[in-house]
């Protein structure tokens, strides 16, 4: 490194952003991830002994997924190289690949290469990698905002450890507040500032676990404040809500949490939480989720969670569909909110689901079972010379509009496919069964009817 180098590199330090500048040097440095590196975890036992394997670092924004890779970097006694996916190409990957040949061959010395955003390389870039990370030559260590198992290879997945990082808790957060506003280094105590209780406690909530938006925050309010007469910046309350204008929304709408919030809609409005459902909804609308979408979920889970147990959600979710797409954003939250409330607070039935699955897997058993001949269409000349039509009784000349007859194939005689809950309206329709029939299936109670789905 020349002097022009030494000083490019001394100035980019000085200027880089705060969360850059207090990146922890070592895992004594290191707030939250207790989870991954308590003193007795096996990565921070990797970490000193300077054994580490290939490793994915996945988990949010500002969790410390890059601090954990510079971290190995400053205590591994390997060559360590970086590049970015968003940015890198396979000619500086076999730059990369060509060098650590020629230290292992030469020297004996490993190289560790870190990918930042790996998921935004393609299959053929992954792949790339395999034979190298596979015979030694490289240890990976890559960095992903995505679920690895939807975005990296499964190769790669197969050769590496997967440690997911979890959001930062309030205390940790407000901890590196404080510690950027103190650090007289690399922080903002050379500037003289202090930052007020509630508004460290403020931004440590606000910023929902990613530090560095926090620390971003931090650094605007010290570089745009006034000093007070006592020649001290002050990061007052005040100064902390207008450095930090959102919560902000961490939701991809192709990622992880896109799933997961949707995945908690459901199970909530499943459960009876219409507490639950509708914060869920909020979530994903404050996000910018696709109000059509929402309108699907909602409708499917009518259906398969509570069926004709409540016969009206489904008319509910179709309806509020069908309005909120006329209606746009934001009217159309209202009318999703009152949906997803109704399906929740409904009697819940999954029998419809039971009853398609278990007539699905009928037909897969048995084919093409010929249809009763008196079932068969015979709206057409010279149907009844082939028997068509012949023998069908027309259910309202009969009592109670029932006639008895069978209906599914005579091979299939004996298939009971539907069994009504004992839920909401369904028990109407156990009763009104029983009593048109006879048949002794719906009078069972639920707890049997439980068994022999087990």
């Amino acid at each position: 490194m020349d002097l022009f180098d030494y000083m490019r590199e001394q100035n980019t330090k000085k200027e880089s952003p705060l969360a850059a500048r207090m990146r922890p040097r070592t895992l004594e440095e290191v707030v939250g991830q207790e989870h991954i590196l308590g003193e007795d975890k096996l990565l921070s036992r990797a970490i000193r002994a300077d054994k580490l394997g290939s490793v994915i670092f996945y988990g949010p924004p500002g969790t410390g997924k890059t601090t954990l890779a510079m971290v190995i970097a400053n205590t591994t006694s390997a060559q360590f190289k970086q590049i970015n996916a968003t940015s890198a190409g396979k000619k500086d990957m076999e730059d990369v690949v060509s060098e650590a040949k020629a230290l292992l061959g030469g020297y004996g010395k490993k190289t560790i290469l870190f990918i930042d955003e790996i998921h935004r390389f393609n299959k053929g870039q992954q792949d790339y990698l395999l034979p190298f990370v596979e015979d030694g030559t490289l240890t990976l260590i890559g960095a992903t905002t995505e679920n690895p198992f939807f975005e990296v290879n499964s190769a790669l997945l197969s050769r590496s450890m997967i440690f997911e990082l979890k959001p930062l808790s309030r205390q940790d957060v407000r901890e590196l507040i404080l510690r950027a506003v103190r650090d007289p280094e690399r922080g903002m105590g050379s500037y003289r500032a202090q930052i007020d209780d509630d508004a460290a406690e403020f931004l440590a909530d606000v910023s929902g676990g990613d530090a560095r938006n926090a620390l971003n925050a931090v650094e605007l309010g010290v570089l745009t404040s006034q000093r007070s007469e006592d020649g001290i910046i002050h990061i007052t309350l005040e100064t902390a809500r207008e450095c930090i204008q959102k919560r902000v929304a961490r939701y991809d709408k192709k990622g992880d949490n896109h799933y997961d919030t949707i995945s908690a809609f459901i199970k909530s409005m499943r459960g009876s939480d219409p507490d639950a459902a509708v914060y869920y909804l909020a979530r994903m609308m404050e996000a910018g989720e696709d109000p059509a979408y929402i309108a699907r979920r909602i409708m499917i889970c009518a259906s398969e969670d509570v069926g004709n147990a409540d016969p009206m959600a489904l008319q509910v979710a179709v309806s509020a569909s069908l309005a909120s797409e006329r209606l746009g954003w934001p009217e159309s939250a209202i009318v999703l909110s009152q949906a997803a409330e109704y399906v929740a607070t409904a009697p819940k039935s999954n029998t419809a689901e039971k009853s398609i699955q278990k007539a699905m897997s009928l037909v897969r058993e048995t084919g093409p079972v010929p249809i009763p001949a008196y079932l068969q269409d015979a709206h057409y000349s010279h149907a009844q010379d082939l028997g068509r039509g012949i023998g069908y009784r027309y259910s309202h000349d009969y009592e109670g509009h029932y006639s008895g007859q069978p209906y599914l194939p005579e091979p299939l005689r004996e298939e009971e496919l539907y069994f009504p809950s004992v839920n909401g309206y369904e028990a109407r329709i156990r009763k009104h069964m029983s009593d048109l029939t006879g048949k002794q299936k719906y009078e069972r109670s639920e707890s049997l009817l439980e068994r022999e789905d087990e």
